[in-house]
């Protein structure tokens, strides 16, 4: 199957719909609230809008398979999801919060659970090539991406610890 920009993507989560572009001005002041973004410029946010995709789900709708290839990262920006493994709920999603964020890392690297929207849900998509060509223009955000998710590496250990 032909993928975003003409490369090849085999059991990709990323299914491309005929979605509006981002709607920069609305989706600014939640990429600043979210802690993965939070560190950016303006600049660097109007770079993330200007490249990612907005996805529609309906309640119900599964955002993110369990052993499909991760190739984007959702932020949710309106409704709610909720990660589940089996019958396992593992996390809440509400609007801010992000998931999907190892295929941002890591290439090929199979879904580890399902994300369901729980309510009809919007969400920011941002693929893995898009997101290491705005790294290129904007190399500074490659820390700030990397110490975010170092953070909520340590905390998921301490939470698995506790």
């Amino acid at each position: 199957m032909r993928g975003h920009g003409g490369r090849t993507v085999l059991h990709s989560d990323i299914v491309w719909r005929p979605e509006k572009a981002v709607d920069e001005m609305d989706t600014h002041d939640l990429l600043k609230k979210s802690p993965l973004f939070a560190g950016f410029s303006s600049r660097e946010i109007e770079s993330v809008t200007e490249t990612a995709k907005e996805r529609t789900f309906a309640a119900g709708e599964k955002i993110i398979e369990e052993g499909e290839i991760g190739r984007g990262f959702y932020l949710l920006l309106e409704g709610a999801a909720q990660a589940r493994k089996g019958d396992t709920k593992l996390a809440d999603f509400t609007p801010g919060d992000y998931f999907g964020e190892m295929a941002l890392l890591l290439e090929d690297t199979p879904r580890t659970a399902d994300v369901i929207a729980t309510a009809a849900s919007r969400c920011l998509v941002i693929t893995q090539w898009d997101l290491r060509a705005i790294m290129k223009v904007h190399p500074g955000i490659s820390h700030k991406i990397m110490a975010e998710l170092a953070k909520r590496l340590r905390n998921t250990d301490a939470a698995l610890s506790d």
